[in-house]
């Protein structure tokens, strides 16, 4: 119970980030299934609007195949990403196209009901009119609420922070800070519904998330 209660308690400050005004919204889809006992697919979409819908900010969609280092644990990831990006300049919608390559590390620990993950990234982005290189550390945990486990019909809180750093000037590109609750449908598919603020160029920014988790594999080895 006192576990709980902490969660509880860092969810409720990380809400209290958020902004009535400039709120987005973010649907999301993540696929990540396997196709051999050491290899996986990873597939992403990302519809990510200024509003709650219509108003489109960014579509993202991501693709790559990873290994496992250890039983299904210890991942890591080549992966391509196509970002089209909608900004508001001067009042004026834009366009922009990005092409990114990513390479990636993820490793996962448990320590009672706390389930974490680190998430390393390193990206190589291919922008219209430059060329950039970032790194992402991400930090998150899930917490099961009415189960000791991430069983089917399970209710669970999802916290992350992760921070962006340009590997030139400047060095700091932005962080953000996620809570939601979240569901466990089975032991395949799972759903998430949260806030998430982002910190850039000196001003947060709110957006709401709703995600869908699709780990059915495709081998039944």
């Amino acid at each position: 119970m006192k576990k709980l209660a902490v969660s509880v308690f860092c969810l409720g400050s990380i809400f209290s980030f958020a902004q009535e005004n400039d709120l987005g919204a973010w649907y999301m889809y993540f696929g990540n299934n396997k196709i051999s006992k050491k290899l996986n697919f990873h597939n992403e979409i990302q519809y990510r609007n200024f509003d709650a819908i219509g108003d489109l900010e960014q579509l993202l969609i991501r693709t790559g195949i990873g290994y496992d280092l250890t039983e299904n644990n210890n991942n890591i990831l080549l992966g391509y990403g196509f970002i089209l990006s909608r900004p508001y300049i001067n009042g004026e919608k834009s366009e922009n196209i990005e092409h990114r390559i990513f390479q990636q590390y993820i490793t996962k620990q448990k320590f009672g009901r706390f389930n974490l993950q680190h998430r390393y990234r390193l990206e190589e982005r291919f922008l219209q009119n430059d060329f950039r290189m970032r790194f992402r550390y991400l930090l998150g945990f899930n917490i099961p609420i009415n189960n000791k486990e991430m069983l089917p019909k399970t209710f669970y809180a999802s916290v992350y922070n992760e921070i962006f750093l340009h590997l030139d000037s400047p060095v700091f590109d932005r962080n953000r800070v996620y809570g939601a609750l979240g569901f466990v449908i089975n032991k395949n598919m799972r759903v998430e519904a949260g806030y998430m603020n982002q910190l850039q160029e000196n001003k947060n920014r709110g957006q709401i998330q709703i995600g869908f988790y699709n780990n059915i594999p495709f081998t039944k080895n």
